[in-house]
């Protein structure tokens, strides 16, 4: 396995899919934080022919945590390497990979993912017992989330899909931050918003520095029925909201993106991005029976447009009335 550390962690499983396809998941890391379920938000750093650097952010327990990390694609061994630059305690050095291989059998792709790690402090047993258990846990986890998504028959492009929309505001940027930002007040704001219980952590060096809100909201849609929600937020200093939804919906496996908050003069220009992934499993029994994967995603995309639209409609009132007051 290539990678730095004096201890391995490295699960190797089979799958129907193809060799190709199932790396092919793994090598876009913007899809991470729809596939693997504690991964928050990811961000490309640089990109370059020696690799490329990212930074990270993961839910550990009710805490965020960051990391940047250097990657390497090999698209021709079908192989992913990555380490993190500056390994926090206890960990001095951590690497791993992704390794796909043909075999040749009746599940004919081999899926390797393999960690190499060092201890701060070698001694220290039971951290050791920690870690290497949390890594089994982990390699587990994100090798059946790329057996899933691989073997899937639907074309990924319907399952796994992003879209922005963009408006311009009358009023200060300030002021629509502020509204987007104080999601507990949502429920008074907003009319398709019924209940939101929110938490906040303020910024700390662990999470690099953002602010993290924690929310459980209960949203009306347009048939009445209400489904409840929650999320992590991601606030930054340059007024961007990463949001990642940690209980979704029916029909939704997944679903997170970002507000941006742009001045624009006297105006602000704010867009939405949406990164979801369906379910397929639950599309016949939430969206009909014979709801194909492009209706389906049709229907969501639709339905989240609406919400977030309805949501910068009312920021902009409340902008507006900022600027007038």
């Amino acid at each position: 396995m290539t990678g730095t550390g004096d201890r391995l962690a490295e699960l190797t499983a089979t799958t129907t899919a193809s060799a190709a396809r199932a790396y092919g998941l793994v090598s876009d890391v913007t899809r991470w934080p729809l596939l693997f379920a504690p991964c928050l938000h990811v961000e490309l750093l640089d990109a370059g022919p020696d690799g490329d650097r990212f930074r990270m952010w993961v839910l550990s327990g009710d805490s965020v945590r960051s990391w940047t990390s250097v990657r390497q694609a090999d698209d021709a061994a079908l192989r992913v390497s990555f380490r993190q630059e500056r390994p926090a305690p206890p960990l001095s050095a951590a690497a791993g990979t992704w390794r796909f291989e043909d075999v040749g059998t009746k599940e004919p792709t081999r899926i390797t993912l393999g960690n190499a790690y060092t201890l701060t402090d070698p001694a220290d047993t039971r951290t050791e017992a920690f870690l290497a258990q949390a890594l089994e846990r982990h390699n587990s986890e994100e090798v059946a989330a790329v057996r899933y998504w691989a073997e899937r028959p639907e074309d990924l492009g319907d399952l796994l899909f992003s879209f922005t929309d963009e408006v311009e505001i009358d009023g200060p940027a300030k002021a629509v931050h502020a509204f987007l930002h104080r999601a507990d007040l949502w429920p008074e704001r907003l009319p398709h918003v019924t209940r939101l219980d929110l938490e906040t952590a303020p910024a700390n060096g662990a999470g690099e520095g953002v602010e993290q809100q924690t929310l459980e909201m209960d949203t009306l849609s347009p048939d009445g029925s209400v489904h409840t929600s929650r999320s992590v937020r991601l606030c930054f200093a340059d007024e961007r909201i990463v949001f990642q939804q940690t209980s979704v919906p029916r029909p939704l496996r997944a679903h997170g993106g970002v507000w941006t908050v742009v001045p624009d003069g006297d105006r602000t220009r704010v867009s939405i991005r949406h990164d979801v992934a369906l379910d397929p499993e639950a599309v016949a029994s939430v969206l009909g029976e014979g709801t194909t994967p492009a209706q389906a995603r049709a229907t969501v995309q639709e339905l989240l447009r609406r919400n977030s639209l309805q949501t910068l409609e009312h920021a902009g009132a409340y902008a507006a009335e900022r600027a007038a007051a």
